[in-house]
């Protein structure tokens, strides 16, 4: 089968654990506000199989050592489970780490099997109510807090990260509640506090689209640095 991919990065070291190689996949099911990627909704794809990926990706894996592996992220990788479980079964069969970047914003039997053949995943828990998700983010918290369930039931490695958004949720408030829906999940190895940044702006406006976050100003580092001793 072919999946719909937008671009890789052939030496990341942001998106899990070692140096990675990152294939962002096209298309997403959400619209939030500080997407740092509309051109992954919007702009071109090309197809590939999981076989040909998969070659690439062992073309880097001298450079992984023994953290780095292959990341697979988007948009949102979910919309193609099918796909990503191909490609991650290829890799482990090499002993290549696989980790999984998600909003969690969906289940079904497709992605029960993709998640089988995840050793990491990172997952986004974007906000902390309800009202909030289904402001800035376009679906129920449930739905992610559901997926944290399925990983916690089958005891599989993950990272929760939050971003962090200069007066919107950047209170000690919020991450107490952070703590709150993460607590006791003894699947979370760690848990990331990401600031807010606006470098996305220019691809906003080449495309003609609004930044739905451009009223906020970026999230400073000794913002991060007062919530993560919260944490």
């Amino acid at each position: 089968m072919k999946g719909k991919i937008h671009s890789f990065q052939s030496l990341g070291t942001v998106d899990g654990p070692g140096v990675r190689y990152i294939v962002f996949l096209h298309g997403c099911n959400l619209h939030c506000g500080y997407c740092h990627n509309p051109d992954v909704c919007h702009g071109e794809y090309k197809e590939y199989t999981a076989e040909e990926v998969f070659r690439q990706v062992k073309r880097y894996r001298t450079y992984f050592g023994k953290d780095g592996g292959i990341t697979v992220s988007g948009g949102e990788p979910l919309l193609q489970a099918e796909f990503v479980r191909e490609l991650f079964t290829l890799c482990k069969k090499e002993g290549i780490h696989t980790a999984l970047d998600t909003s969690g914003s969906l289940w079904n039997k497709d992605i029960e099997k993709l998640v089988d053949v995840c050793d990491l995943v990172l997952l986004d828990l974007k906000m902390t109510d309800e009202e909030s998700y289904q402001a800035h983010v376009g679906c129920s918290i449930q739905a992610p807090l559901r997926f944290l369930d399925e990983l916690e039931a089958r005891s599989i490695p993950c990272w929760i990260r939050h971003v962090v958004v200069a007066g919107l949720n950047d209170t000690e408030e919020n991450i107490g509640k952070l703590k709150t829906l993460t607590k006791n999940k003894a699947c979370i190895q760690k848990t990331e506090l990401l600031p807010f940044r606006k470098l996305c702006i220019p691809k906003y406006k080449n495309m003609g689209l609004p930044f739905p976050f451009e009223m906020y100003e970026e999230t400073s580092e000794e913002t991060i640095n007062r919530l993560y001793r919260v944490l």
